[in-house]
């Protein structure tokens, strides 16, 4: 038996002798390299925190004093000390989340996977103990990365004023997010490594002292016993104590720390010595990678286009543009409110800017895109990747609120490509709106196969149309694939439909309503909550134009989604061909509209909270 197979909770680990935590540290990094090699996940992080993890489950003793993670992504040692060590299906259905997760164990606080947010909970914790006259300590782990974001310094605020007030927050300092930090804060925490700290008045008048927090540092964040040393001061600290620890992101594995772009960020199933993948991408090229390579060539012709994006150029698809035209983008760091705002000061500014954050972190600035973009009637175009159903990220990557939460935005016009091709003229017809916000949303998946239209009507394609439609089916972006084949089931049963793409999903095209009037029921299929989305607004505008017509809405349930493939949600969920159809047939049939029953359609029951 391994060291590590030995651990089956903290307190295993206060026994061990220095050799023995030596090579439990060595034997995690073997461990985490192979493991997350053979399904995928974060690597880089796990790597840089190893001998971190350790000593804070050997000073503190979780889950009595409480320990939590900013962001989630870096916890899969904790989940080793923790009793959590079959990674065989790690963020795949049925496994391990990616993420901390309460369902898995006591030793997991936060769950949501948003950054900059664990100061604000350390503080509410911090003060429910006092309040309740509680003991134990609560300790919170932060990245400079995340603490580039403007709640960790509302939350540093409070914090540093409760001077009597016991709190630990330990910054994981590693330069970088994922990719190297940027901004005054980067320089500053730069120029404590450079001095190895000294004096305060030698470290640029002492930010954190100057806040009222103890400051502990810098210390060698893979120097097991200088960790320890200093966890165990801060443990005994009467007021907020900041530790700050200096750590490698992809310690240990060369491949890792050789990969300048994200040390490793996240990996694919991959051999972990080669590094080639397991399995092909699959079906063409990644919509991240189409939108890259389009805003290049707009950027060729519109030297007013600029972009920004919020600690994420790289995986957002900007690192082309960036590379062709670095004085025209902005990392702003995991600051999506900061984007949006200074979005629109670059758009008053006589520029067109493109905002690419993923689909979930743009909720994060909804009041900023309602009242500064929106209300100033701003040309900023929104690009949310990771749109609709992500996956194996789980419930607080999932992009599937923003046609809901948006659809209140006045003036606001949304896109929702269905392919490639799509994406490509839809980002040009976004940029050209000067006096208005635009929004493109596209999955995290290949682009696949174009899908052709057979027709238009207004601003719509019509994808597909029988001689005697009885269905309307309005596929939002992506959906188009799966509508195609509910139509072809239903056509295979007598019951004719219309397949349509809006394209521009808000506001909902005129045209549609006079369509739909040709037809008996109506069906939106999207990837987005159902509560809200875009079939409540076409419902809705069929209303306004007194077309009276049932609306089915197909979409997203209103609940968190447990992390497993997009392939795998969806069928969950029932966004599936078989689905849609055996449920659109029984409801024709159940309504007498059809003067026969339709056939059962095998496991078209089960989900129907996915329509209504």
């Amino acid at each position: 038996m391994t060291i590590l197979e030995s651990i089956r909770g903290p307190r295993d680990l206060k026994a061990l002798s220095a050799a023995e935590l030596g090579e439990l540290t060595a034997e995690i990094r073997d461990f985490l390299v192979d493991a997350v090699a053979r399904t995928g996940g974060h690597l880089g992080p796990n790597l840089g925190v190893v001998e971190l993890t350790v000593a804070l489950h050997r000073v503190f003793a979780s889950p009595a004093d409480r320990v939590l993670w900013d962001t989630g992504h870096q916890s899969y040692v904790h989940k080793l000390l923790t009793g959590r060590q079959d990674f065989s299906k790690l963020r795949g259905k049925g496994g391990l989340s990616g993420y901390p997760c309460r369902e898995e164990s006591a030793h997991d606080v936060i769950e949501n996977s948003h950054a900059s947010t664990v100061l604000g909970w350390a503080d509410g914790l911090a003060k429910a103990r006092r309040v309740r006259g509680e003991q134990g300590h609560v300790v919170a782990v932060i990245g400079d990365g995340a603490l580039t974001g403007g709640m960790a310094w509302e939350a540093l605020n409070n914090i540093a004023a409760a001077r009597d007030r016991p709190l630990v927050v330990v910054l994981n300092d590693n330069g970088r997010s994922y990719a190297p930090t940027v901004g005054g804060l980067a320089d500053h925490l730069g120029a404590l490594r450079a001095t190895g700290g000294g004096r305060p008045e030698d470290r640029g008048a002492g930010l954190f002292e100057n806040l009222g927090l103890t400051y502990l540092g810098p210390v060698d964040g893979h120097d097991l016993g200088a960790v320890e040393a200093a966890l165990r001061r801060a443990s005994e600290a009467r007021g907020p104590v900041l530790v700050h620890c200096l750590t490698e992101k992809g310690r240990g594995y060369r491949p890792a720390l050789d990969h300048e772009e994200d040390r490793f960020h996240t990996v694919g199933a991959m051999d972990p010595r080669t590094c080639r993948p397991l399995a092909p991408s699959g079906g063409g090229p990644s919509w991240t990678s189409v939108f890259g390579a389009e805003l290049v060539r707009v950027g060729e012709e519109r030297p007013d286009v600029v972009a920004l994006t919020a600690a994420m150029l790289h995986p957002v698809g900007l690192g082309p543009f960036a590379e062709r035209f670095p004085d025209r983008v902005w990392d702003v760091g995991i600051a999506e409110q900061h984007a949006a705002v200074t979005a629109a000061g670059l758009a008053t500014g006589g520029l067109h800017p493109v905002v690419a954050v993923y689909a979930t972190f743009l909720n994060r600035a909804f009041d900023q895109l309602l009242m500064d973009v929106a209300l100033h009637r701003c040309g900023v175009t929104f690009v949310l990747d990771r749109a609709g159903v992500t996956g194996t990220d789980g419930p607080s990557h999932n992009g599937m609120w923003d046609l809901s939460v948006l659809q209140v935005v006045p003036g606001l016009r949304i896109a929702a490509p269905r392919d490639a091709d799509q994406l490509r003229a839809q980002l040009r017809e976004a940029v050209a709106v000067a006096d208005a916000p635009t929004l493109l949303r596209f999955p995290k998946e290949s682009a696949g196969p174009p899908v052709p239209a057979v027709d238009r009507v207004g601003g719509m394609d019509v994808l597909s149309a029988d001689e005697r439609p009885e269905v309307l089916l309005v596929a939002v972006g992506v959906m188009a694939s799966v509508c195609l084949g509910a139509a072809e089931l239903l056509a295979a049963r007598g019951i004719g439909c219309t397949v349509v793409d809006p394209r521009w999903v808000k506001p909902v095209d005129p045209a549609l309503p006079p369509l739909a009037a040709r037809h008996r029921l109506v069906a939106v299929v999207e990837d987005n909550s159902r509560a809200a989305g875009v079939g409540s607004a076409v419902a809705l505008a069929l209303g306004d134009a007194g077309v009276d017509l049932p609306v089915r809405r197909f979409g997203i349930p209103e609940r968190f989604l447990a992390h497993g493939t997009r392939a795998e949600v969806l069928a969950d969920i029932g966004l599936t061909p078989v689905e849609i159809a055996g449920r659109i047939g029984a409801g024709l049939a159940a309504a007498g509209e059809r003067p026969t029953p339709v056939p059962h359609v095998p496991h078209a029951t089960p989900h129907a909270q996915g329509e209504d």
